[in-house]
């Protein structure tokens, strides 16, 4: 029974794919596993239209693995900037080095040695193996989740870890195993342009006369929303300081969000007073602060920019900051909220 299911599954989504998808996307059909990865980690929590030119960027300047595995950090960070998430890049630059120092440059080619890289998940691992090695592991991504929980009316909580591996194991017997990447990319495709999360085409659906959540109207339903966390908030105090040519940043390191990115000196706390600012500072000098604000996944940091100007140098290494030219800038890698500072101003 599961077996003809899955058969009748696959077949109506296969000739949907030949004679109804149009989805075009500069990876789509690549078989190279180095490009199907870089697209894979770029669009990790990023839509496709923002990912594509990073795409573009990166196979431009790095066409082959040892190309970015020896690139400079600070570069393919500039290069990411934009993305978030800088896990990923940090990930990404690691797993290329790896393969390139470790793997002599090649990429392995089964679904357990790519699942055990830095950086890559199940559903990345799925990817790659499916799409440049045609080996029959199924892709569970958002799209895919949606797809089955309103086919099947699944009241399955992908962010519960038993309910995903339910959703994963019948999305692992329902893939077509001798058409595997055309498989994958025809649901994910799907997902993305009929099956979407509001206002789907359901009348131009392939699944519509046995989709569950369709015949009992209850397409809203579906798939179990994941509960939302309340933001951690946090206060950021910038102190800009600055001469005439140039601006003092500093490079975040440790565990915290924006590592390895440059910003201004910070100091953290919901109010700033004269014992939190570095001696050479007086609070006078501070006067109402530029605000800017940046949401992340699960936190909201307030920003206070405060301009200082500097007639005299000041103890910068002490600081743990770096004096930098301000027409240099755009060689340095920033977080979205100093971007958005240098740019209200014109610095980049």
């Amino acid at each position: 029974m599961k077996t003809e299911i899955s058969t009748f599954f696959a077949s109506l989504l296969l000739k949907w794919n030949k004679d109804n998808n149009h989805r075009n996307m500069p990876w789509k059909g690549v078989r190279d596993p180095y490009k199907i990865w870089l697209s894979e980690i770029i669009l990790q929590q990023t839509r496709v239209e923002q990912g594509e030119k990073y795409y573009i960027a990166f196979t431009t300047n790095y066409p082959k693995i040892g190309d970015l595995a020896r690139a400079k950090e600070e570069t393919v960070f500039k290069m990411w900037q934009g993305l978030g998430y800088y896990n990923r890049c940090r990930n990404m630059i690691s797993t290329a080095k790896f393969i390139d120092e470790k793997l002599h440059g090649v990429f392995p080619n089964d679904y357990q040695s790519i699942l055990a890289l830095k950086g890559i998940g199940e559903y990345t691992a799925a990817a790659i193996s499916s799409f440049a090695f045609d080996l029959p592991y199924a892709v569970v991504d958002g799209n895919v989740v949606r797809v089955l929980s309103r086919v099947f009316a699944l009241n399955l909580n992908y962010f519960a870890a038993k309910e995903k591996k339910e959703i994963q194991d019948l999305a692992q017997s329902l893939i077509d195993k001798k058409h595997p990447a055309k498989y994958n990319q025809a649901i994910m495709d799907l997902g993305a342009t009929i099956c979407k999360p509001q206002n789907p085409l359901c009348t131009d659906c392939p699944f519509n006369k046995i989709c569950k959540a369709y015949l009992n109207d209850s397409i809203s339903d579906y798939p179990i929303k994941k509960e939302r966390k309340a933001l951690k908030e946090r206060h950021f105090h910038f102190l800009v300081l600055h001469s005439s040519t140039h601006f003092y940043l500093h490079k975040r390191a440790g565990n915290d969000i924006w590592k390895d990115l440059h910003t201004f000196y910070n100091i953290e706390a919901k109010k700033i007073n004269a014992k939190l600012l570095p001696d050479f500072i007086d609070k006078k000098q501070l006067g109402k602060p530029d605000v800017l604000t940046q949401i992340l996944s699960h936190q909201k940091i307030d920003g206070y920019f405060y301009f200082i100007p500097l007639h005299q140098e000041i103890p910068f290494h002490e600081l743990n900051l770096m004096k930098v030219k301000k027409s240099a800038l755009n060689k340095f890698a920033f977080p979205k909220m100093i971007v958005s500072f240098f740019e209200k101003y014109k610095y980049l």
